[in-house]
C-alpha cells in the first residue's frame, strides 16, 4: 500500500510539473511583487515535511498539524502546535540565507518560507499565477495549505497557476527550500562556488485572462536575415481559432493571424531595412503581440550569429569576442546577485574592461543580466551546471539537465545578446558522457536553431612534446565553437615557459579560450614570481595573452574571472580564506593589476 501511495504521489508530482508551462515575458508584464520580508523556519530534520515514519505529510490524505505548509494555529490553550511562522524571524526575498544570517552561513538543508498577502484588485474571473525567478535548489510550493507543485533546479524560473486556491484576502504562501547537494543532481556534489540557499530571485503574482499569450519566439530565420520567423502559443480553453495581431512599428509590420485548434500559429514575415543588433549597435525594436484580452510588449533585437570555418560571424562579419567570465555574486552587498543594480555593477565593470562579450558561468544567471546585455550590446555565453562529475548513465540526472537547459532557452530565446548555449564545463571524457552531452546539444538545437552550441572542454600537452597542447574530445565534433579551459602556469607548467606553448588544433572551427587565469590577493604585492601576489597574476596575463593570440582560429577569450567569488574549496590562509582569488577585481570592488593588463590587450584588438 505504501508503494502504491508513493507511486501516486510521484504521478501527481510529475503531472503538476508537466502542466505548468513557463510564462513568457513575465519580465515586462505587470505583476504584484511578493518581494520583501518573509518569515522563515530552519528545519534541519525536515520535521515539517515528514512524519515520524519518514512519510511526506503532503502525500497523506489527512496531514497532521506538524505539517508546516498548513500554517496551523492552536485552537485553544491545550492545543499542541510546535511551530509558528508568525513568531519566526524574517529575511529578505530575493536573497540567500547564507549571507543574511550568520548562523546559516554554511547551512545546507531545508528552510521554510512564509509570506501572507492580499491580492490587489482581485477579480474572480481572472487566472492567477505565482512566478519564481529561481529557488536553490528544490522548491515545494503551497498556497493556503494546499500544494501547488515542486520544482528542481536552482537557477531557472518556474511558475504555478493558483486560481483554484486563491482568495482576495488572507492568503499565505509557503515554500520549502532545500539546497542539499546530491550525487544525482545537476550540479552534483562537488563544485567550485558557494551553494547559496534560498529564494534567490523575484517572486511575483500575475493576473491573466482566461485565454492569454503563453509563449512566443520572434527571431530572424536561420540563414535568411531578410525574414523573421515567428511562433505564438496561447493558453486557455478557448485558445483555438483566436485572432492574434503582431506589431513592430519601426519595421512597418502590422499583421493579423488566426491560431489553430491548439492555440498555435507560426508564420514568416519578410523584413527590409533592419538595423541589426550588434555590440556596436544594440538596437532593440518594440514588438507587441495582442489578442482580445491580453497584450505583451517586448524589446527584441535582430541579428545573425554563425560560424564559417574558423571564424565567428555576427551579422555576416567576423568578430573577436573580447570577454570575461562572471559568477552571480554581489561583491558589495555579499551573497547571490539578483537585481538590475547588481547587473549594472557587473556588466559595467565588463564594459570598463573593454569587453563586448561575457561568459555567465556556471549556471543560468538572473534575467536582469541578459536584459541589460541586450541594452548594452554585450554578447553572452549562457550555460547550465553540468559541471565536473555528473552521473552520465542516470536517466533522471539527464532529465534534470535537459529541464534546466529547456527552461533557460525558453526564458532567453528572444534575447539578441545570447549567442551561445553551453552544455558543460570541464567534464571528463567517456562514451557515456559523450552520449549525455550529445543528447543535450540535440535538444538545444531542436528548441533553438539560431544560436551556437559549445562547452568548456579541457586541453593537455602531447606525450612526446609537452609544449604542444591538444584537445582530445569527441564532443568537439558536436559543438559549433571549440572552447576549452587552460591554466598553464597556474595548475601546471612554469610561467616562464608560457611563451613556448603552442596549440595543435585539427578541427575547422572557431576557438574560444573559455578560461585561463591565476589567483591573487588584492593588495598583496611582491616580485613577479611570488604566487598569490598581484604581480604574479599580472605576469601570467602578460605571458598568456600574446601566446593565445597565436592560436589558429582564435575568436575570443573569457579569462577567469571578473570578480573574486566565494568557494568552500579555497581554504588557504591568508590568501584565499574561502574565496576563489582568480578575479581581476576583489570582493571589496578593488581592481588588481591584471585588470589593466587585459584592458590594454583588448584596446589593441580592432
Amino acid at each position: 500500500m505504501k508503494f502504491i501511495i508513493s507511486l501516486n504521489i510521484l504521478f501527481i508530482t510529475i503531472c503538476t510539473w508537466a502542466n505548468q508551462p513557463l510564462l513568457q515575458n513575465n519580465y515586462l508584464r505587470n505583476g504584484q511583487s511578493l518581494n520583501g520580508r518573509w518569515h522563515y523556519i530552519v528545519d534541519v530534520y525536515e520535521t515539517g515535511y515528514y512524519n515520524y515514519r519518514m512519510e511526506p505529510h503532503d502525500g497523506t490524505e489527512n496531514p497532521g498539524s506538524s505539517a508546516f505548509f498548513l500554517n496551523k494555529k492552536p485552537k485553544n490553550k491545550t492545543d499542541r502546535i510546535e511551530y509558528d511562522f508568525d513568531a519566526a524571524p524574517t529575511m529578505n526575498v530575493p536573497g540567500d540565507w547564507n549571507s543574511q544570517k550568520e548562523k546559516l552561513f554554511y547551512y545546507e538543508g531545508t528552510v521554510w518560507y512564509k509570506k501572507s498577502f492580499n491580492v490587489e484588485n482581485y477579480d474572480a474571473s481572472k487566472r492567477y499565477y505565482v512566478h519564481f525567478g529561481a529557488v536553490n535548489y528544490r522548491a515545494d510550493v503551497y498556497l493556503n495549505g494546499k500544494k501547488l507543485g515542486a520544482h528542481v533546479g536552482g537557477f531557472t524560473p518556474f511558475n504555478f497557476e493558483m486560481t483554484h486556491l486563491l482568495q482576495e484576502k488572507d492568503n499565505f504562501l509557503i515554500v520549502k527550500v532545500d539546497n542539499k547537494r546530491a550525487a544525482d543532481e545537476v550540479p552534483t556534489l562537488s563544485t567550485d562556488w558557494w551553494n547559496y540557499g534560498g529564494i534567490t530571485r523575484d517572486v511575483t503574482i500575475y493576473e491573466l485572462d482566461e485565454t492569454f499569450i503563453e509563449d512566443y519566439k520572434i527571431q530572424l530565420t536561420k540563414n535568411n536575415n531578410k525574414e523573421v520567423s515567428i511562433y505564438i502559443q496561447l493558453n486557455g480553453e478557448n485558445k483555438g481559432n483566436q485572432n492574434v495581431s503582431l506589431s513592430i512599428p519601426e519595421l512597418k509590420i502590422n499583421k493579423a493571424f488566426i491560431t489553430d485548434d491548439e492555440g498555435y500559429v507560426a508564420i514568416k514575415i519578410p523584413v527590409k531595412r533592419v538595423s541589426y543588433w550588434s555590440d556596436t549597435n544594440p538596437k532593440l525594436y518594440e514588438v507587441t503581440i495582442a489578442i482580445a484580452k491580453d497584450k505583451v510588449t517586448d524589446k527584441i533585437g535582430f541579428r545573425t550569429i554563425e560560424t564559417k570555418g574558423k571564424e565567428i560571424l555576427l551579422n555576416g562579419k567576423k568578430i573577436f569576442l573580447k570577454g570575461i567570465s562572471i559568477h552571480e555574486e554581489n561583491v558589495m552587498r555579499g551573497g547571490r546577485a539578483w537585481s538590475m543594480e547588481d547587473a549594472k555593477v557587473l556588466l559595467g565593470w565588463a564594459k570598463e574592461l573593454g569587453c563586448n562579450y561575457v561568459r555567465l558561468a556556471h549556471y543560468p544567471h538572473n534575467e536582469n543580466m541578459i536584459r541589460l546585455a541586450d541594452q548594452m550590446g554585450i554578447l553572452v555565453w549562457e550555460e547550465i551546471p553540468v559541471y565536473w562529475t555528473i552521473q552520465w548513465t542516470n536517466a533522471e540526472t539527464y532529465q534534470k539537465a535537459e529541464t534546466q537547459l529547456t527552461e533557460l532557452i525558453q526564458r532567453d530565446k528572444n534575447r539578441a545578446s545570447s549567442i551561445i548555449w553551453s552544455m558543460a564545463n570541464e567534464t571528463p571524457t567517456s562514451q557515456e558522457r559523450l552520449t549525455f552531452l550529445t543528447k543535450l546539444a540535440t535538444k538545444a538545437r531542436a528548441l533553438d536553431d539560431t544560436r551556437l552550441i559549445s562547452a568548456a572542454l579541457e586541453d593537455h600537452g602531447k606525450k612526446e612534446d609537452k609544449n604542444i597542447m591538444i584537445v582530445e574530445d569527441e564532443f568537439a565534433e558536436v559543438v559549433d565553437v571549440l572552447s576549452f579551459n587552460q591554466y598553464y602556469g597556474w595548475y601546471g607548467g612554469e610561467i616562464d615557459n608560457i611563451k613556448n606553448i603552442r596549440w595543435e588544433i585539427d578541427i575547422d572551427k572557431p576557438v574560444i579560450i573559455s578560461e585561463f587565469g591565476a589567483g591573487a590577493l588584492q593588495g598583496f604585492h611582491a616580485d613577479k614570481m611570488t604566487r598569490w601576489s598581484e604581480e604574479f597574476q599580472e605576469l601570467l596575463y602578460e605571458e598568456t595573452l600574446p601566446t593565445l593570440a597565436k592560436i589558429p582560429g582564435i575568436s575570443g577569450i573569457t579569462p577567469w574571472t571578473l570578480v573574486d567569488f566565494r568557494s568552500p574549496r579555497r581554504t588557504l590562509l591568508p590568501y584565499q580564506d574561502g574565496w576563489n582569488r582568480k578575479g581581476l577585481i576583489s570582493e571589496t570592488g578593488n581592481k588588481k593589476k591584471a585588470f589593466y593588463t587585459l584592458k590594454a590587450f583588448y584596446e589593441n584588438i580592432e
